[in-house]
């Protein structure tokens, strides 16, 4: 496959901060400003390929808080604040000192004047003012490591906001301190149970209040350890918070709700630490929607991206992306708790036939295995079972046997199949004192097993015994309300474990230095132009990809010679730098044959070009390739993450079925074919009605060379559309017939 030039280019970060005029965002994510002898591996386009993960110890856990602005007056707004301040600096084991310029002591405690008066260096500053930014001068001065911003009226509101978070923003880098905020809450200093055992959920938000059903999770037994509102993001944001989260021990999952995203490209590498770590990260993401979009824009002040790539983004790197704040909750909590699988294959248990058949429909759907369960497992479940009981799964028992000692012996029997990683028994009702039996013994044996089990307790009451004492009261039972959320959250738990046992990453083999094909390609290149044909295939040349024998011609008498060379039958084709969508014109004459069919044929495309008044480069006498899949691979700008990689189903049936799969460069030959897999027209490629199976292998090295060509252009190359690729049979290639790039 496509060989990649490695080597390792570092840059000098303050060289390029005087060179560009800008803080690179790499800065930001030291806890201290970058030195001159700071370096940062970059990649081919010159983006960063690792970000430390911000040390945030002193945030979350501080020996000493400021807070400016305390008071203890009747009926301020701060009161109540300064107040959880001092409750929560008590739990946390942190001295905290009020700053106020006219008060002598806030609740008790001395008040200092000023920033400058604090009697010792502080790991924390909370701003209780209005206007952050001179405050964060005076911090910077006192060394203050971080600072809590809750002022609204930022980037939220419009243009002059944004300004004003612009500056704020750019005076926290000078100062060396990292901000969370503006325009965030008090969720950092909520109080967590700490007498909770097992892996907890870390959780980042935007939005303080979607964060809440997470954060009660705590009163059904599951941990939760830190909580990020990370609000407009003007220095800290999402990806530094997942960095963090991702290596402390105690988190087993990072539940996100994300409204947009600062910087596509930390995010993404954030997603990477998190996966070569297995940390699973549980995201909600808005933005679907052009509604939700605009909704967020205007809350948060940040783009949404657009949603195609953010999703892909999101499944390229391992982040679970789920719907609603119900299924992140569930999601979250059995992937915080549940121990790596033994097996892929789920059984679905239940005291009703109608009830395990709709389960095993809705979950085979979804993706989930369900495997028949071995002629030698079925008769031993016959033991206990009645023969005319369906049990190779879903296993029925009928109901009676849950009520004594048989209950235990099938689901033992069940667990104790080697193909069986997941347990699943729905209960749609109480249905006492069967259920309840039952509920009691799938907490038994979950106790001695280290295979999944979970149950949904289908009432809408939920005040049950057996739901609320056996059921929530044990750490190995995952139990859910819905089977929906049961279903999402064991596909995200099977599929997480897949992912990260497999995953390598991508920003590891990412190129560092450029090819010999990218001084060829750069020569080639028209700022602000749009490429003719013709050019645009000497850039494809340029990297490797497969074009049709092919010339260029100004005559007829030239276009008869280019015929003959390129052999019949011939497509001739107007070529010019304003042709996006020659066949509308009809600028493209297929299947000639003969000298007389090319002379008329170059005069008819003339012709047309001159009626249009589109001015040509020349026309094209092109060999005429057939037989094949026609798919198209493109190159897309992306707001937030810069250059994608597009494939799909090309010629016409791109823009009617829109079938196309996108991944964010880097990756690697694996995200390559798995971009084929997701497409709905997949099963062309593998020959249907009598076709041979297409070469794969070549449509997987034209990806992975146009994805080279996108990351060493980087933004001098707006798009590329090569539509339609030819991929010949097996074994003989594919070729590039007609392509389209646009150039910054």
């Amino acid at each position: 496959m496509l060989g990649s030039t490695h080597g390792t280019l570092t840059t000098d970060f303050r060289a390029r901060v005087e060179a560009c005029g800008e803080t690179p965002r790499t800065a930001v994510h030291s806890t201290a400003a970058p030195s001159a002898e700071d370096t940062v591996a970059l990649d081919v386009s010159g983006r960063p390929l690792h970000a430390d993960a911000p040390d945030l110890d002193r945030f979350f856990r501080p020996e000493s808080v400021a807070v400016i602005g305390a008071s203890d007056a009747d009926g301020r707004p701060n009161t109540g604040i300064t107040r959880q301040l001092i409750a929560w600096a008590e739990r946390v084991g942190a001295r905290l000192h009020p700053v106020h310029p006219t008060r002598a002591t806030v609740f008790g405690l001395p008040c200092h004047a000023s920033v400058a008066d604090l009697p010792e260096q502080v790991d924390l500053a909370v701003l209780l003012v209005a206007d952050p930014l001179p405050i964060v001068e005076q911090l910077a001065e006192a060394k203050v490591k971080f600072a809590v911003a809750f002022a609204s009226g930022f980037a939220e509101t419009g243009d002059e906001g944004a300004a004003a978070q612009a500056r704020l923003g750019a005076a926290v880098r000078r100062s060396g301190l990292r901000l969370l905020g503006p325009n965030t809450n008090l969720n950092a200093f909520e109080k967590f149970r700490d007498d909770l055992d097992g892996p907890a959920i870390a959780l980042i938000t935007q939005s303080g209040h979607q964060g809440r059903p997470v954060y009660t999770l705590q009163e059904l037994g599951i941990r939760l350890s830190h909580w990020a509102p990370t609000g407009n993001e003007a220095d800290l944001e999402t990806s530094d918070f997942i960095s963090y989260f991702a290596e402390q021990p105690e988190v087993g999952a990072i539940a996100c709700y994300v409204e947009g995203l600062k910087d596509g490209r930390q995010f993404l590498l954030a997603a990477d630490r998190a996966a070569r770590n297995g940390v699973p990260v549980v995201a909600v993401k808005v933005g679907r929607t052009e509604t939700g979009a605009r909704m967020a824009a205007s809350h948060t002040g940040k783009l949404t991206g657009a949603d195609t790539v953010v999703d892909a983004a999101m499944r390229q790197f391992g982040v679970i992306r789920v719907d609603g704040l119900d299924e992140l909750q569930d999601t979250a909590a059995l992937l915080a708790r549940a121990r790596k699988p033994l097996a892929d294959g789920v059984v679905v248990y239940s005291i009703s036939g109608g009830t395990g058949a709709h389960f095993s429909d809705l979950a085979t759907e979804a993706g989930l295995s369900i495997p028949t369960l071995s002629q030698a497992k079925q008769d031993e479940l016959h033991q206990w079972i009645p023969s005319y009981l369906g049990v190779s799964n879903p296993v029925d028992n009928g109901g009676h046997p849950v009520g004594d000692w048989r209950g235990r012996k099938i689901i033992d029997a069940i667990l104790a199949d080697p193909s069986v990683g997941v347990l699943i028994c729905p209960i749609t009702g109480p249905f006492p004192p069967m259920s309840d039996k039952l509920a009691q013994d799938l907490v038994d044996a979950a106790e001695q097993t280290d295979k999944l089990i979970c149950v949904i307790w289908g009432s809408p009451v939920g005040t049950e015994e057996a739901y609320r004492t056996t059921l929530l009261g044990s750490s190995r039972v995952a139990t859910f309300r819905t089977f929906g959320n049961c279903i999402t959250a064991v596909r995200a738990y099977l599929g997480h474990h897949r992912f990260t046992a497999a995953y390598r990453s991508p920003f590891e083999d990412a190129p560092r230095t450029t090819s010999p094909s990218f001084r060829k390609a750069q020569a080639l290149m028209r700022p602000g132009q749009q490429l003719s044909e013709h050019a645009a295939k000497q850039l494809l040349r340029a990297y490797g990809i497969r074009v049709p024998r092919e010339q260029l011609v100004t005559s007829a008498a030239a276009a008869v010679r280019a015929a003959g060379l390129v052999g019949y039958p011939v497509v001739m084709k107007a070529s010019g730098p304003q042709l996006a969508h020659k066949t509308e014109l009809g600028l493209v004459k297929i299947g000639l044959t003969s000298a007389s069919q090319i002379r008329d044929a170059y005069r008819e495309l003339t012709d047309i070009a001159r009626y249009e008044n589109v001015p040509l480069d020349g026309i094209l006498v092109c060999q005429m390739v057939e037989r094949g899949v026609e798919m198209v691979v493109g190159v897309t700008q992306d707001d937030l993450f810069g250059p994608t990689v597009t494939v799909g189903l090309g010629g016409v049936l791109v823009e009617v079925l829109h079938d196309v799969a996108v991944r964010v460069p880097p990756f690697g030959e694996d995200q390559a074919r798995a971009m084929l897999g997701e497409l709905r027209g997949h099963a062309l490629l593998e020959g249907v009605r009598g076709a041979p199976p297409a070469d794969v292998d070549a449509l997987v090295e034209v990806i992975l060379r146009v994805q080279r060509m996108a990351m060493e252009l980087g933004d001098e190359l707006s798009e590329l559309d090569i539509n339609p690729l030819m991929v010949l049979p097996r074994g003989q290639g594919a070729v590039a017939l007609d392509a389209l790039a646009i150039c910054h």
